[in-house]
């Protein structure tokens, strides 16, 4: 059954752009698709407990380093990409592989990682005669496929076959065997290790994975957005954003993450509309506040809940009791 729906919301999605609406709902759609790759690829660490806040850190280096060869070197982005994701692996490994051989775990890890996020973050700032600084900077346009710059359709169906790829990531690692040494190793690694789980290995494959998924996701923001700003692309915000979306849908859901996008991209729409420039940090205060409460209230996310609820309900309706639970 959820085949089912997911191939019908995905051949809704792809009708999207034919069905006459405005321009601008086709833009958050596509803003969410994107998004939600980042959520997702996010979602396959932060399931197995390796809370990372420095996916920000990762978004920015993907969106950066391709827009900065193009503007310099006016090296396409098709070959851009491709390395500003293999830098964002490198710095994961720099950061990851001591940090797991240390045993580096929980809120230390986490510490580590917004440590990281934040020095992207200031280097973007600092480089600006280079960068533009927090005043951000602009891809030089050449709108063509050497460029790898198109019309908002050609880009609505690149963000959807990008969704789509990275819903099949997160299957893939979902149902693979890794998976359950990931969930030892998130137990407990000291056991992990003693009944021979390579601890390292494993952590640092969800790693790679993760934060090419990442910063792939950045580039093509940039690509599309043709702008980029330190504030949007990198940073604690980001990463705030990041980790909230994916614990408000639900990490552990296939479509957690999407749901998650959808509730981000339309809260911040709304307080972009309701607040203006009035209060510049509602969106992260706000998601602060909603972050601990998920946390407190609904750690398994909407999605989550609304799976949990469901398996429930045939009991309230009177189904038949499990084998066993009768006496006599």
């Amino acid at each position: 059954m959820s085949r089912i729906a997911l191939g019908l919301g995905t051949a809704l999605l792809a009708a999207l752009p034919f069905l006459g609406l405005p321009g601008y709902f086709v833009h958050m759609a596509l803003l969410i698709l994107l998004w939600s790759f980042v959520y997702t690829g996010w979602s396959l660490m932060g399931r197995f407990g390796l809370v990372s806040l420095g996916h920000g850190a990762f978004l920015g280096i993907g969106a950066y380093v391709p827009a900065l060869l193009w503007n310099y070197y006016e090296l396409t982005p098709w070959v851009g990409i491709p390395i500003g994701v293999a830098l964002a692996v490198a710095v994961a490994l720099v950061i990851g592989y001591p940090s797991s051989r240390l045993r580096v775990v929980g809120h230390y890890f986490a510490l580590v990682t917004l440590a990281l996020s934040e020095v992207v973050r200031l280097g973007i700032v600092a480089a600006r005669d280079v960068t533009g600084g927090s005043l951000g900077m602009t891809p030089r346009a050449e709108p063509s496929l050497y460029a790898l710059q198109f019309d908002r359709t050609a880009f609505y169906f690149i963000a959807l076959g990008t969704w789509l790829v990275g819903l099949a990531i997160w299957r893939a690692v979902d149902r693979g065997i890794g998976a359950k040494a990931l969930d030892a190793i998130s137990e407990d690694e000291v056991a992990a290790a003693a009944v021979g789980i390579d601890v390292t290995r494993e952590k640092l494959r969800v790693t790679i994975i993760s934060t090419a998924m990442t910063g792939f996701a950045g580039a093509l923001l940039a690509q599309y957005l043709m702008y980029l700003n330190p504030e949007t692309l990198a940073g604690v915000g980001v990463s705030l954003q990041i980790v909230f979306a994916a614990i408000a849908g639900g990490m552990y859901s296939l479509l957690g993450p999407t749901v998650g996008a959808v509730l981000t991209l339309t809260l911040g729409e709304a307080l972009r509309v309701l607040f203006g420039t009035n209060f510049v940090g509602a969106a992260n205060t706000i998601y602060g506040i909603l972050l601990i409460l998920f946390i407190i209230f609904m750690p398994r996310g909407i999605v989550g809940l609304i799976e949990t609820r469901s398996r429930r309900r045939p009991d309230a309706a009177g189904s038949p009791a499990p084998a066993g639970s009768a006496r006599g």
